[in-house]
């Protein structure tokens, strides 16, 4: 790995995990309703990565997205938002890759793909770890929270499927962002009574949107071309923990056994999962 694939690679993972404390710093302190922040984060990072596909176009038309994976995308942004009324950084993020990773590890299932027993105990391990860490308790998150960024996970997780073998990967997503804001728009419309949004929770959400959204997937599109797939997929394991402690630093959010425990399992049992399917495909 070169230092310029490093750098990409650690920028774009930091920018990954500041989405979710843009959208936990926006709506613990009340400055703007979750809807109205998914709009705004939606319509802005259609608006860089319009921006950044045409500058960078030498002509001819780009991958156009499609409105299947657009409406991913805004399930994705939308149950993303509304979670992190009252899940901290940490949680959310951890709970958000876990569902994504376990989504696409069950496609790769039902498309018939075989996995080794190691393949299976650390599947295992990430599902327990996944059940421990949203089960009922004292230390448990919201159920409904949880249960948000599950179907987060689940809409993300199905939208990088769709992109797998797309040819022009920023052009899609660019197109695809574009058309999310059809429905973000319509969900603000409909949660219109509970609008609000002060200028800091706006700026939070455009931030959110132009730099940790569309920006960050120019940068990680650029870093995959000096990363192997299975590199690519462990480099993502960083995510949750990053997004844990800025959580911390920034929110003062408790570092509970629970979140430890969960992080250890999930993360611990799909990193088996992907250097087991690594050997594998060797």
């Amino acid at each position: 790995m070169t230092f310029r694939t490093l750098l990409l690679t650690v920028v774009a993972m930091l920018a990954f995990a500041a989405n979710s404390l843009l959208c936990r710093i926006a709506l613990v302190d009340v400055r703007i309703d979750p809807a109205t922040f998914g709009s705004i984060r939606l319509a802005s990072g259609a608006l860089m990565l319009a921006l950044i596909v045409r500058l960078r176009r030498e002509g001819g038309a780009g991958s156009a997205g499609d409105w299947p994976a657009a409406t991913m995308l805004f399930a994705y942004v939308a149950f993303f938002s509304f979670a992190y009324l009252s899940l901290s950084a940490g949680v959310g993020a951890l709970i958000l890759f876990g569902a994504v990773q376990l989504t696409m590890l069950g496609a790769g299932l039902w498309a018939g793909e075989r996995f080794a027993p190691a393949a299976w105990a650390g599947l295992a391990a990430a599902v327990v770890g996944l059940v421990y860490l949203v089960s009922p308790g004292l230390a448990a998150p919201p159920a409904a929270s949880a249960a948000s960024m599950m179907l987060a996970g689940v809409a993300w997780g199905v939208y990088s499927l769709r992109g797998r073998g797309v040819f022009d990967p920023l052009a899609a997503t660019a197109s695809n962002f574009a058309r999310a804001v059809l429905p973000a728009l319509g969900l603000s419309l409909l949660t219109a009574s509970y609008a609000h949004a002060d200028g800091a929770g706006i700026a939070l959400a455009i931030a959110s949107g132009a730099l940790t959204s569309g920006l960050g997937y120019v940068i990680w599109y650029a870093a995959l071309r000096g990363l192997t797939a299975m590199r690519a997929a462990s480099v993502q394991l960083s995510v949750p923990p990053i997004a844990a402690l800025g959580g911390v630093l920034v929110l003062s959010e408790p570092l509970t056994s629970r979140l430890l425990i969960g992080t250890a399992a999930i993360l611990g049992g799909i990193s088996v999962v992907l250097a087991t399917r690594a050997r594998s495909a060797g």
